[in-house]
């Protein structure tokens, strides 16, 4: 079933976008630049091929990978009071979160995605670009493709900035060539800003213990609670270690690789500043 999500055009679109820019990475530009057959032209043709291939099996799995749904038995746990009341302050019992399309309950930090239809745990957003939503068990995969596609864009842009400054450009002749450098130059500094930015963003929440939806939800929280005389604290922020040991978990020889997820419990339950 996981396999038809690759059925997808914007799926698709982005396995050309990566053959594209291997391609004119690799066989024009570190070619031009260095030659394949020296030794820097074979040196930077490898790095490249080793970060094209991180990008490809992150994405990869990313695809593949399951967020986490919320089980149709889930009853929550009353007595637990596992979620802050200040976490969702129009609900009296926030730990009783009911979802009025599924008509069940769902746990802390879980949310309706109208797209999959279903109520994904511990929900980032549905992206567009993998036909698959970034929820509990596939967001580590998902932050570290951000961060491969990252260094490997700019690492591309700087083969083509190296390969354009090299060359002794004259304003006469070669203008589809002056063209082609001008267009992949800019789409891969384009690339590298807009990958960089997500990936910052994301590192923030990261370092915060929340997710995209929490994230906006907590700036509309604080202001209500500016409003009110009060402060406003993440309820699920941590510290910083223990946050980043959350989503990368706790042996840091494993942060980089997106399927290293035994440090995962069931996503039901978390816990809270409050519980310490």
């Amino acid at each position: 079933m996981e396999w038809k999500r690759f059925l997808s055009i914007p799926v698709f679109s982005v396995f050309l976008l990566m053959g594209f820019v291997y391609f004119i990475t690799v066989f024009i530009f570190i070619e031009d630049w260095a030659g394949l057959q020296s030794s820097p032209g074979t040196l930077n043709a490898m790095i490249f091929t080793f970060m094209a291939s991180l990008c490809l099996f992150s994405f990869v799995v990313c695809v593949l990978t399951e967020p986490g749904y919320v089980p149709s038995p889930y009853v929550p746990d009353v007595e637990g009071a596992a979620v802050p009341l200040h976490q969702e302050p129009h609900n009296k019992s926030s730990q009783l979160r009911q979802c009025d399309k599924c008509c069940t309950y769902k746990p802390p930090r879980a949310h309706h995605c109208r797209i999959c239809r279903r109520c994904v745990l511990r929900m980032d957003h549905h992206c567009l670009w993998i036909n698959n939503c970034v929820g509990y068990w596939n967001y580590k995969a998902f932050v570290i493709l951000v961060l491969y596609a990252t260094i490997a864009s700019i690492y591309s842009s700087v083969m083509i900035i190296s390969c354009a400054f090299q060359k002794n450009w004259n304003f006469s002749g070669r203008v589809p060539m002056k063209i082609f450098f001008a267009v992949s130059g800019a789409m891969m500094v384009g690339l590298s800003i807009t990958f960089g930015t997500l990936l910052g963003f994301h590192i923030y929440l990261i370092s915060c213990n929340m997710t995209t939806i929490e994230n906006y939800e907590g700036i509309r929280a604080a202001w209500l609670a500016r409003k009110s005389g009060h402060s406003y604290r993440h309820p699920f922020n941590l510290s910083v270690y223990k946050n980043i040991t959350s989503v990368l978990g706790p042996n840091i020889l494993k942060w980089l690789c997106p399927t290293a997820l035994s440090h995962l419990k069931d996503g039901m339950s978390y816990p809270t500043a409050h519980d310490s």
